[in-house]
């Protein structure tokens, strides 16, 4: 007996007859059995599934159903004798067929057979596993919930399995036979990049280099029309090597070339790894995974890219409806992170979400490091989100998962975890002003941890934390010393983002022990810095907030761009920006309604600057505001704990605040 799902459901004798399946709701129960994988279906479970609004004789329907595809399927069977195909288990039934008697799980087995074969083997399999399909997977169950997973999965595999086939074709020097199948492939499915890169390969080794350009921008074109995306890397690449005339793009047997050998060894590893994963798409996800945390250390375009990707991947992963899959590849993005404001607020509130989804979805046993991961994730990408003004006593959400994640990494013993959760402990160390020092503790632990156990990455972040902390006491001795500590791990394993940092922080130097020019010109270099950085929640109006803070310490004239241009920081200027303007009344309009700022490392220097606007205009309300907020960090430089600012001490800014009056009836 064979199964089809490769297109409607269907059944079929050994003699290759077609076998009557009755109705539809017979062949959606043989479909769902099909789609759990020899697996049981709890009655219950087929009933949902079944009908959207069960009716009350539902459970016996299912079990008439079952007794009639027990029937079709095992004509033969003697009666009384427990049926082998069809079977009762626990709480409902299960499909016991052979793998190779339903053609998905069949289709399945024969792609990933071929993953490790040679061009002709491949060329061949392949050839005769696509003939299997009669029409889309489940095509009479389209809209079925329960077939949708399924579907998705064996349509993706489908078409990685034409592309395969296509690249072996090519790889025997078939490239202007496979030129048709590609076409007509690209036209129905015009998203998929390897194919229009396969496309243009084909074209490019029947020596149609002209056409095989023409292609590569047909792509870029239709991808940015249709998807709104520019090319991926390698297509991008393609059309650079088709350019000039690449000599690894001539195919094995071509001779040696002129690439150089790092080109070499990696088209040859990428070309290995998309032959060997791309069929397995959980393997491939978290691989993916893997490959954009590290793409997020080169900055820049990299790093935006590995947002965005990373994305795709765990929402892949949660389509996939594996909750322990979808922690992985969520949790193994373990990057570490030195701002506290994120790139991208919208998307790290759905990682936040997907972390929390799967976490309610693990089981409650065990998985203990996979949680904590999950729980480090949902700390480190909630920077800044602690509420403004939080209820006493209450303990918000990011920051209990900041401790639990903390706590399970030391009862594992897990160095790399631990520092993973000790970077969501720094995120989640804002709940008030003035903890400096507790930062400092945290970065010395990461410091000593990654040292000892060769994390590179993590020292890099320890180090950069303890330079902010050391800057927010004023000890520029301890801050250069872990300044030039993170610039020279920088260098040796390749983090172009540390001068960032750094560079900044020496910007800040200057402001702190050097004349106002100084200061404004190593503001200035060190903006240049920022551009093409790809971290838009650290560059976004820091340029000039710098150089306000220069102004605004040495008694300099109120200077800056419009007030678009501050970035998140415009409601905490704006007040000063119109006092600097004589407009004191919409200056006092403006204070009466200023928000408390975001608790991260800019919050001290944004109270400062909301202290320094109520003395001026002598609002007492918000004086007593920013006093309280304040007045923790009274010991720290107003700022400097961001590593990158700052506008004189705390207390003098306290001290401002104390000239103005209470409102009758109120006391300091």
């Amino acid at each position: 007996m064979e199964i089809g799902v490769l297109g409607a459901v269907a059944a079929w004798d050994e003699d290759g007859g077609p076998v009557a399946l009755k109705g539809p709701r017979h062949r959606a129960v043989l479909a769902r059995l099909v789609v759990a994988h020899r697996r049981v279906v709890p009655v219950a479970r087929l009933v949902e599934d079944l009908w959207d609004e069960p009716p009350a004789g539902a459970v016996g329907s299912v079990r008439t159903f079952v007794g009639d595809l027990r029937r079709a399927l095992e004509p033969d069977r003697p009666p009384r004798t427990p049926p082998r195909l069809l079977v009762t288990e626990g709480p409902g039934y299960a499909l016991r067929a052979a793998p190779d008697d339903v053609d998905a799980w069949r289709f399945t087995r024969a792609v990933e057979d071929l993953a490790d074969a040679r061009p002709e083997r491949v060329v061949a399999g392949l050839a005769e596993a696509l003939g299997w399909w009669r029409g889309p997977a489940y095509a009479d169950f389209g809209d079925a919930r329960w077939a949708r997973t399924e579907r998705t999965r064996l349509t993706e595999l489908r078409l990685h399995a034409v592309e395969r086939r296509a690249e072996a074709r090519i790889a025997l020097g078939e490239g202007a036979a496979a030129v048709a199948d590609l076409d007509a492939h690209v036209t129905e499915h015009p998203w998929r990049e390897d194919a229009w890169r396969l496309l243009a390969l084909a074209l490019y080794r029947s020596g149609r280099q002209a056409d095989a350009l023409s292609v590569l921008r047909r792509a870029r074109a239709l991808l940015r029309e249709r998807l709104g995306v520019d090319p991926g890397p390698r297509l991008r690449r393609l059309e650079e090597d088709v350019l000039r005339q690449a000599a690894h793009l001539e195919g094995p047997g071509a001779g040696p070339g002129t690439g150089s050998r790092v080109d070499d060894v990696w088209h040859e590893a990428t070309a290995a790894y998309e032959s060997v994963l791309a069929a397995r798409a959980r393997t491939r996800l978290e691989s993916t995974a893997g490959l954009m945390r590290d793409l997020a250390v080169t900055g820049g375009g990299g790093l935006e890219a590995a947002r965005r990707h990373r994305v795709a991947a765990v929402a892949a992963a949660e389509d996939l409806g594996d909750p322990e899959l979808t922690a992985r590849v969520i949790g193994v993005f373990d990057v570490p992170a030195v701002w506290t404001r994120s790139d991208d607020p919208e998307q790290a509130r759905w990682l936040v979400g997907a972390a929390e989804r799967t976490l309610a979805r693990l089981p409650a046993e065990g998985q203990d490091a996979t949680r904590c991961r999950l729980l480090a994730t949902v700390a480190v990408e909630s920077r800044g989100a602690l509420p403004a003004d939080p209820a006493a006593g209450a303990v918000a959400r990011p920051l209990r998962a900041a401790r639990q994640a903390e706590e399970i990494a030391r009862r594992l013993g897990d160095a790399a975890l631990l520092c993973f959760a000790l970077n969501g402990t720094f995120m989640q160390s804002f709940r008030r002003a003035g903890l400096a020092a507790r930062r400092d503790a945290v970065g010395a632990e990461v410091v000593a941890l990654a040292a000892r156990h060769d994390l590179a990455r993590y020292e890099v972040l320890g180090r950069l934390v303890r330079m902010q902390a050391r800057c927010a006491v004023a000890d520029l001795a301890g801050a250069d010393r872990h300044a030039a500590a993170a610039d020279a791990l920088a260098d040796r394993h390749g983090l172009p983002l540390v001068p960032v940092f750094t560079t900044w922080y020496r910007a800040l130097r200057t402001a702190m022990t050097g004349p106002p020019d100084a200061a404004l010109a190593a503001y200035e270099a060190a903006g240049a810095r920022l551009r093409g950085a790809g971290m838009p929640g650290l560059t976004e109006g820091l340029l000039p907030l710098a150089l306000l803070s220069v102004r605004l310490r040495h008694g300099l004239p109120y200077e800056g761009p419009p007030v678009g241009d501050w970035g998140p920081y415009e409601p905490w200027v704006r007040p000063l920006l119109l006092l600097g303007e004589g407009r004191t009344e919409e200056a006092a309009r403006a204070l009466a309604g200023v928000p408390s700022p975001p608790r991260d490392l800019m919050y001290e220097a944004m109270w400062c600057l909301v202290a320094r606007a109520a003395a001026a205009v002598g609002d007492p309300d918000t004086a007593a505001r920013a006093r309280t907020a304040l007045t923790p960090a009274a010991p720290e430089q107003a700022g400097a704990g961001s590593g990158l600012i700052t506008l004189g001490t705390v207390t003098e800014h306290l001290d401002l605040l104390t000239a103005v009056p209470p409102r009758p009836g109120h006391h300091h």
